[in-house]
């Protein structure tokens, strides 16, 4: 079964068009009321880990090996991953994070892992 997985900056405009809108950063964005994001789930246990999050830093470098190390994270994540699907399984979701690098997040790495499940 393939999923409509959308990812977006948490930034743009909520629109129709993302169907579920799902944040998937452990930390509330900066600068975002929770009234205006539009979400319908704040998934913070799907985020990787604090110590992971800091020591890729998104340097693009790194980024291989965040992944490789991110997917590890959520192997181990049964249940959040199976909750996640859940919603992907009802239609549309849009998985909404806060950083700048629009390419290097793990919104991105996220999108990839559940596209190859």
């Amino acid at each position: 079964m393939a999923f409509d997985i959308a990812v977006k900056r948490i930034y743009e405009a909520p629109a129709k068009a993302d169907g579920r809108r799902v944040l998937v950063d452990r930390v509330w964005p900066r600068g975002v009321a929770r009234k205006d994001a539009a979400l319908t789930l704040w998934l913070k246990d799907i985020a990787p880990s604090d110590e992971l999050r800091k020591w890729f830093g998104h340097e693009p470098g790194r980024w291989a090996e965040f992944q490789r190390r991110y997917r590890a994270e959520l192997d181990a994540n049964g249940d959040v991953v199976a909750q996640l699907r859940g919603r992907l399984r009802e239609g549309k979701v849009t998985l909404l994070y806060g950083a700048r690098d629009e390419a290097h997040n793990n919104a991105v790495a996220l999108a990839g892992y559940l596209r190859e499940m």
